[in-house]
């Protein structure tokens, strides 16, 4: 429907039941007159309905942001699928009623972007790395933790971000065996791979951020560069992150990337140092995701 149905379905004697189905502090600061809020993001958005609808045959319209964003047409699917039977959509939503200049309801005031310039220390205890190492016929997974780190942000961009890894910490999440566990674990702390011995700590050091133009949220918004150094050897590195605040008082990064292993000296069951490998070969490549937690200093 467009506006000017609505409008009518509105004024007539009997209006339908109408749901904006966006976040609750976006109905607080702006939604049309008449409006009740259930958001279709909430798990509970089902449940929530269902108290405000007096019975599944009852008329009800839902409507979100607007064109580009999929809101009210997933409520309507949810709805649909839970037995509501007479359910329409306002496709133009919030954007469209502004666009026509009619009133809102509400304070008029959407959340602020939080000030974020400053210096954070990385919360060690929370934040984590998790590595993933494969071979033609298996792979095992595991966690290795942070020691210290930092990012810093001038004028709402992250401009910078350094830390470093507790080689020492390195674990194993996919043996269940603790003598297998274990004997991998010293395989992976060996001379074969990381020599954790004589390079107890890893380091990445990111000096040059770039934002991707367009990155939706919840995809990578931030081009990473700079050096990464595992067993005492220095290689560039770069790769993308979502890079994020909630408040502005903690940033959260996440990334997802590949090192080559031979790169930095550990050659065990690589292909292109050895022969005849079979099952012994391991993959070159490991898999990292990061996610680190920082707090403002």
């Amino acid at each position: 429907m467009n506006t000017t149905e609505l409008q009518d379905l509105l004024t007539a004697p009997e209006p339908p039941l109408l749901l904006l189905v966006l976040p609750e502090e976006i109905f607080e600061a702006g939604h049309i007159p008449g409006s009740v809020n259930a958001c279709v993001y909430e798990m509970a958005f089902l449940d929530t309905v269902r108290a405000l609808a007096s019975h599944k045959d009852q008329p009800i319209v839902v409507y979100g942001a607007g064109e580009g964003s999929l809101d009210s047409e997933t409520a309507l699917t949810k709805l649909g699928t839970d037995g509501y039977s007479d359910v329409r959509t306002f496709p133009g939503g919030m954007a469209a009623w502004k666009a026509a200049g009619l009133p809102l309801s509400g304070n008029g005031q959407l959340p602020a972007a939080p000030e974020i310039d400053g210096r954070y220390q990385i919360d060690t205890q929370e934040s984590v790395i998790r590595w993933t190492g494969r071979n033609l016929f298996n792979h095992h997974h595991g966690t290795v933790q942070l020691a210290s780190g930092e990012m810093v942000v001038q004028s709402g961009r992250l401009v910078s971000a350094c830390f470093t890894i507790d080689m020492t910490t390195i674990a194993c999440d996919d043996l269940a065996d603790p003598g297998w566990n274990a004997m991998l674990i010293r395989h992976l702390k060996d001379a074969d791979f990381f020599d954790v011995a004589r390079h107890p700590m890893a380091e990445c050091t990111l000096d040059t951020v770039t934002e991707i133009q367009g990155a939706t949220e919840g995809t990578p918004n931030h081009l990473l560069h700079g050096d990464f150094t595992l067993r005492g050897t220095t290689q560039p590195i770069e790769f993308p992150a979502v890079i994020a605040t909630a408040d502005g008082s903690r940033i959260t990064g996440q990334a997802q990337l590949e090192i080559d292993r031979t790169q930095y000296g550990s050659l065990y069951g690589s292909g292109k140092f050895f022969r005849f490998l079979g099952r012994h070969v391991v993959n070159d490549h490991i898999q990292l995701h990061v996610k680190l937690h920082a707090d403002r200093c």
